[in-house]
């Protein structure tokens, strides 16, 4: 069990004050084994806990049980990957180890959640192989810069929302701001780490489509006849409204306005239609009237989209100009930032690192209620539970080598809880769905049966795994963040990944797998959770089930599997999980050494599939922005299936139940 360093290193001064105030004071190191010593490791004693532990002063570890050797080591050979092990030769600079803080009550364990559940194993070692790489050119954060950040984000919000109802007269389509960022960010070369500004194309395809398929009304989800009625005669009207006040052709015009009378009369006359009736109708007007609604509305869609767009950029010249300010007047040159020599070797992936000097923090103020940590920066106050805040601080505590007294760590966690509320935005779960994880369980059984150590998609306050890829690098480096997923290139690893459901992020990340399996002859594989959404299916979903290097294929129906939050930091705990409301479908991408290691064999799929099945707990329904991890905003037609489809290369039967598909599984 990762432990509280309570002692104090070798040669290190024996009084180190916490950011709380208080001292961590322990017996001088036994030192112990040559071989360890070599490799960083020290024997230290825990006054609190009354026994000893181990701490490497190369990595900021600390374990209760006798180091393994090995572990940590730098894998010295360029090509291929060997596993040759030298001690003492460790890629990270050698720092000193820093003191945690430790706001819990005496006898709490900081790494232990408030609950009887703990969400994370940060235990876990990475087996995720990478070229060493230089330091990121990030600014570094600040709270001063995070707060005009958000100030902006929210003003870049309203815009959205006035441009919306003022051109076209609708509400904002839910979400689409938060899918408008993570589909930009997939393009932007700009330098903000939440703003685009330097996109191409400038039009976004993900808010133009979400505008369009909300024009001229908001189709909502129908239960009863009379709710299908209203619908068709307001869609009707709403059409029939805009192709008049449009500039239109003729024929448009025309087409349109027949169409809308034939409907009306249908309406008048048969008062004995169902609800399917109905909805028929509904699709046949849509199908009728939809490209010319479109037609007349492309314009001004696109002006919204562009507008939005300026803006953004304007926003980010702004903070970036203010934030290099901030840094000169702190004697911190940007120009000057530290090109530390990179050997062309293959290491353990480790936290992504800035190459710029950090400034002197403000100060951040801290108070508990409860079981919930408030952090309060110029009366601005982030919320976080007590048993994730403790997380937090072990994730800085391993990852951070910048600030060995944790000076800077409660103006960081400022940044970081404040940059995730404001990209997941202020309205009710609004943006939660896009941060939503697999359960605990499926977790442990994907690294025990497929040595998954590493999440692809993720943040530090919902990752399983102390390693992980996430949006923001310049925030999250300093807690585990190996940064974003588009930009990590590792050589060999087993990996999860369950990205926000962004049709683009989805479609680029599947681009990502295909080029990392292609080049990497050593052990490379993927587990991917997207959702399975069949109309229109999604380009990534169709790529995945034709790549070369998918091993196997299945969907977990939905309703009969769960997720977690994506606001599990802050909400309750009858909160933490919810039902996907559609089938989840999940891919083995793997090469062909990938696939020998980590081979996806009927009785592992057995095995993972029994981890997946929800448990008796008492679930929470997802709400219109929970469907499972990203509330794409689509109706999965297959949703209320009751049967997992199995698609292996070489199987017959692709509609077979969930046991039926892991026995057949040996196919591939």
């Amino acid at each position: 069990m990762t432990s509280e360093n309570h002692g104090t290193v070798k040669g290190e001064p024996s009084g180190v004050m916490s950011p709380t105030g208080s001292s961590s004071q322990g017996p001088p190191l036994i030192i112990f084994s040559d071989e360890l010593v070599q490799a960083g490791w020290s024997k230290c004693w825990s006054k609190r806990e009354n026994r000893p532990y181990y701490f490497n002063r190369f990595t900021n570890q600390s374990l209760w049980e006798m180091p393994v050797l090995g572990q940590h080591d730098v894998i010295v050979s360029a090509q291929p990957v060997c596993f040759h092990f030298l001690f003492g030769l460790f890629f990270f600079s050698v720092f000193t180890p820093t003191v945690p803080i430790s706001p819990s009550t005496p006898g709490a364990k900081p790494w232990s959640s408030t609950s009887d559940e703990v969400y994370w194993d940060l235990d876990i070692q990475t087996n995720a192989v990478i070229k060493e790489r230089a330091p990121a050119d990030y600014l570094p954060p600040h709270p001063e810069i995070e707060l005009q950040r958000a100030q902006l984000m929210t003003k870049l919000r309203q815009h959205y929302h006035e441009l919306c109802s003022q051109r076209e007269g609708i509400e904002p389509p839910r979400e689409s701001f938060n899918r408008w960022l993570l589909e930009r960010k997939v393009v932007d070369k700009g330098v903000d780490p939440l703003l685009p500004s330097e996109c191409d194309p400038v039009i976004s395809p993900s808010m133009f489509r979400e505008i369009m398929n909300d024009i001229p009304i908001r189709l909502s989800r129908i239960k009863y006849k009379e709710e299908a009625r209203r619908l068709l005669f307001k869609y009707a009207e709403a059409a029939k409204k805009m192709i008049e006040s449009r500039n239109a052709t003729p024929e448009s015009r025309k087409l349109v306005k027949w169409n809308v009378e034939d409907t009306m009369s249908w309406l008048r006359r048969d008062h004995s239609a169902s609800k399917e009736d109905y909805m028929d109708r509904l699709e046949h007007l849509r199908k009728e009237c939809g490209p010319h609604v479109t037609a007349v509305a492309k314009d001004s869609v696109e002006g919204i989209c562009t507008k939005i767009y300026h803006i953004s950029a304007e926003y980010v010249r702004r903070i970036r100009q203010i934030h290099l300010t901030l840094l000169r007047d702190c004697n911190i040159s940007v120009d000057g930032a530290e090109n530390a020599e990179v050997q062309d070797r293959l290491v353990y992936c480790y936290p992504l690192r800035l190459g710029i000097t950090a400034p002197a923090q403000p100060r951040v103020e801290l108070h508990f209620e409860n079981d919930i940590a408030c952090l309060r920066y110029k009366g601005e106050m982030v919320k976080v539970n007590r048993g994730y805040f403790s997380k937090l601080e072990l994730l800085y505590r391993y990852s951070c080598i910048d600030d060995q007294r944790f000076e800077k760590f409660l103006s960081r966690v400022w940044c970081l809880i404040k940059r995730y509320q404001v990209m997941f935005g202020s309205g009710l779960n609004e943006g939660t769905g896009l941060q939503g994880a697999l359960p605990v369980p499926v977790f442990e059984a994907l690294h025990r049966l497929f040595g998954v150590s590493f999440e692809c998609f993720a943040s530090p306050l919902n990752s399983y795994f102390k390693q992980f890829c996430s949006a923001f690098p310049d925030i999250d480096g300093f807690f585990g963040s190996r940064g974003p997923f588009l930009s990590f290139s590792p050589v060999s690893g087993s990996f999860e990944a369950n990205p926000p459901f962004c049709e683009e992020l989805m479609d680029a990340m599947v681009t990502h797998f295909e080029t990392l399996l292609d080049h990497s002859t050593e052990p490379l594989s993927f587990i991917v959770f997207v959702p399975d959404w069949r109309d229109p299916p999604t380009p990534a979903l169709t790529r995945m089930e034709a790549s070369r290097f998918r091993r196997h294929h299945m969907i977990v129906p939905a309703f009969e599997h769960e997720y977690r939050s994506g606001s599990q930091h802050i909400c309750k705990r009858e909160e933490m999980y919810y039902k996907a409301v559609h089938g989840t479908a999940v891919f083995f991408l793997q090469n062909t050494a990938g696939f020998n290691k980590w081979e996806p064999t009927p009785d592992r799929l057995q095995e993972f599939l029994a981890a997946y099945r929800v448990s008796g707990r008492s679930l929470a329904s997802p709400g219109a922005s929970s469907s499972a991890s990203g509330a794409g905003g689509k109706d999965s037609k297959a949703g209320h299936e009751r049967t997992a489809s199995v698609d292996t290369p070489g199987s017959q039967d692709n509609s077979s139940p969930v046991e039926k598909s892991v026995a057949d599984a040996g196919a591939v």
